[in-house]
């Protein structure tokens, strides 16, 4: 059977992404704060046993990514404050 010779619906432009929550989070939270925020979970995942334990394994590696993520939004922010101040004092 042919393809159907019906035009495709236009393209709708998607919005663009929106973070508000971590932007919140990282502004108003001290970075020590922002790195120990997967503590208890990653406390709570190391205690699974039976057969959850598997689960748990693909769980902690999405936390690890996230962690990851995080950190490296910690650092911009802390380096993007610490070069504001610096440039306040050049012209």
């Amino acid at each position: 059977m042919p393809p159907s010779s019906k035009p495709s619906a236009p393209a709708q432009e998607l919005p663009a992404p929106s973070y508000p929550a971590i932007e919140s989070l990282l502004e108003a939270t001290p970075a020590e704060d922002v790195r120990a925020l997967f503590s208890p979970v990653k406390e709570g995942l190391a205690g699974l046993k039976g057969p959850k334990v598997e689960v748990g394994k693909k769980v902690q590696a999405a936390v690890a990514h996230a962690e990851e993520l995080l950190e490296v939004l910690v650092d911009t922010r802390e380096r993007l404050i610490a070069e504001s101040k610096g440039a306040k004092g050049r012209k």
